[in-house]
């Protein structure tokens, strides 16, 4: 796993206490301390797994002695009733960790499962998926690392890796070559500028404004192909907005380079994963 641990930790121990609070009624006064148990993970639908590593750390969080073994890793398809991992340890944390944990991984794998299927609907075109900022707040890290594991890109991560000209921004500074020449004079060399378009005339504006990006928001695939021909690769691509599966391949064989879909993300259908106690 690349994430880093210490923000994994800070995500799973609020989880816990917001699950916890001060004891767990039920688990506390059923179970003794020093009960034993053995869980696993097995999935119930075909995709592709992911969060499995977030998923064990919850328990080590609850319990120092756990023991583990990890079948399945992040990336690996899995089909209905395959063990993704088995978990050993205190009964106690086990049923405490449960919930949080496969809150995590089902989550996870529903995000790597959805950018894999609409990666393989555009497979042999030029263009690649990719994520938008429509996250969860404070899940974005774990929701981007759960796209690239499913095979798609992560757009930028936060307002400061890049400058993003959306219709909003363009309103207010009064056009696309004024926003444009205004950025150019404030931004490092290493900042890229994308401008967000709504129809083939503010695209050609942003291209002899030298925008570097150009979204083509809300277009046919029809549309789209017109302004792939217009650019003539003087600016990157990328399509959004109205894009179904329906339309997918489409959008993709109209020749850009990206596609993004915010619903990667934001409405993304969780995995079915479920954990039996021995």
């Amino acid at each position: 796993m690349t994430l880093n641990k210490i923000y994994i930790d800070e995500i799973i121990k609020t989880a816990l206490l917001e699950d916890i609070n001060y004891c767990d009624v039920t688990t506390d006064y059923l179970i003794p301390a020093e009960q034993k148990g053995n869980a696993k993970f097995v999935s119930k639908a075909d995709g592709v797994v992911c969060g499995v590593e977030a998923a064990i750390r919850v328990f080590q969080i609850l319990d120092d002695n756990i023991s583990y073994e990890i079948l399945k890793n992040d990336g690996d398809t899995v089909s209905k009733g395959d063990v993704i991992l088995t978990v050993s340890g205190s009964t106690r944390a086990l049923l405490k960790g449960e919930r949080t944990s496969l809150n995590l991984i089902q989550h996870m794998s529903g995000i790597a499962t959805a950018a894999n299927k609409y990666t393989k609907i555009i497979e042999g075109t030029k263009a690649s998926i990719a994520d938008t900022r429509k996250t969860l707040p404070g899940l974005r890290p774990l929701q981007k690392y759960a796209v690239m594991t499913g095979g798609a890109k992560n757009h930028r991560y936060n307002l400061s890796d890049a400058a993003m000209l959306k219709d909003n921004h363009i309103d207010a500074a009064g056009g696309i070559t004024n926003a444009i020449t205004l950025l150019r004079k404030k931004i490092g060399h290493m900042t890229k500028i994308e401008v967000e378009t709504r129809n083939l005339d503010e695209l050609r504006e942003a291209l002899a404004a030298g925008a570097d990006i150009i979204m083509l928001d809300n277009m046919s695939p029809e549309v789209m192909k017109e302004a792939v021909e217009i650019t003539a690769g003087r600016a990157v691509l990328e399509a959004s907005g109205g894009i179904t599966d329906e339309t997918l391949r489409a959008a993709a064989e109209s020749g850009v380079d990206i596609i993004s879909i915010g619903a990667l993300t934001h409405s993304v259908k969780a995995f079915d994963i479920s954990m039996y106690i021995k």
